[in-house]
């Protein structure tokens, strides 16, 4: 038979009302008889109902975690940190995969809040709904950090990573080491992949460089699309004009190129040049290891998590926009031509 608290304060020697101040943790109780309730609660491997304690303090300990995929490593590292974090703190997350569908991510959404969670984070959410509000009136609703590229346009808590600057230090070292015929690889939809493409268009531009050639490909945050990029590039070099250089918008796509260049008995770096972003573990075990720029998603994980909780637990009414450095990770996948 389950202990209550009942058997909690009886063996104490204390009411109710005690011990349940002591779980709360909302009201002064003297030090010793903190001590004698923990010490029983302990002996009794007493368990608090967590709907029952939720209705006294209103509250579920419990925080929504939105993410587009799972098979990307970018979302599950910065889940792996937030959750670290906040474990630490005495919530817990519920996982939500919208695979990047707006209105999946809508509904999603919604059910979290109508589960009574403490709060949100929202990672990388699709385009529609950042453009068309949805996120903002989520905000509204309940305390919320996005993770996203950029924090533009958005009335919401967001810790962002500077995109704009990574791509174009990427960009830049590939131009440096004499490459001009570069393929940028990219996912159908996602304001991530917006962000790098605009500065991929800009190098051409400025560069007055001829070359251009962006492959769009479907499912870009799921591990399908190492075989699609596997597939789309060995297109590519059926053109007469061959690439020199992939610049890869996440580590999944960049593996696909790695294998489309193996199948065709291109030598990476010395035939072709592959660079990336995320800097996960998968950038430290392909072959050969990539050069990709680290948006520090670790710290990403760990900051959302201390501002949602410090949100949370001070009701705090303002608007915070959080903007990370990212650096270029030089590893053995490019080389100067």
């Amino acid at each position: 038979m389950a202990v209550t608290i009942n058997d909690v304060a009886k063996k104490a020697g204390v009411s109710i009302t005690t011990v349940s101040r002591v779980l709360n943790n909302n009201y002064p109780v003297k030090k010793e008889t903190r001590i004698i309730v923990e010490k029983v609660i302990e002996e009794l491997n007493y368990k608090p109902n967590a709907m029952a304690r939720s209705l006294i303090t209103k509250k579920t300990s419990m925080i929504g975690v939105v993410v587009p995929g799972i098979t990307n490593l970018f979302f599950p590292t910065i889940v792996e940190a937030f959750e670290n974090e906040v474990r630490n703190s005495g919530y817990s997350i519920s996982l939500c995969n919208t695979f990047g569908d707006p209105e999946e991510e809508k509904m999603l959404m919604e059910n979290l809040i109508s589960r009574q969670i403490d709060g949100m984070l929202i990672i990388d959410p699709t385009y529609e709904n950042l453009k068309n509000k949805t996120l903002d009136s989520i905000s509204q609703e309940v305390p919320t950090i996005i993770i996203n590229g950029s924090g533009e346009g958005a009335e919401s808590n967001f810790i962002s990573y500077d995109e704009r600057v990574g791509t174009k230090e990427a960009l830049e070292y590939l131009l440096k080491l004499n490459h001009k015929n570069i393929v940028f690889i990219r996912g159908a939809r996602s304001y991530s992949y917006d962000i790098k493409q605009k500065v991929y268009d800009k190098i051409i531009e400025d560069n007055n460089i001829e070359y251009s050639n962006i492959l769009s490909v479907s499912d870009g945050n799921s591990i399908k699309v190492v075989e699609i990029v596997e597939e789309e590039v060995t297109k590519i070099f059926e053109n007469e004009i061959k690439p020199t250089a992939f610049f890869a918008c996440n580590e999944l796509m960049a593996l696909g190129a790695i294998n489309a260049c193996n199948n065709l008995g291109l030598k990476i770096p010395d035939d072709i040049s592959i660079i990336s972003c995320d800097n996960t573990i998968l950038s430290k075990i392909t072959s050969p290891k990539l050069t990709t720029i680290d948006l520090k998603i670790k710290d990403i994980g760990q900051k959302a998590a201390t501002n949602l909780i410090h949100i949370i637990e001070t009701q705090f009414k303002g608007k915070r926009k959080i903007n990370l450095d990212t650096e270029l990770i030089i590893r053995d996948s490019c080389k100067e031509i």
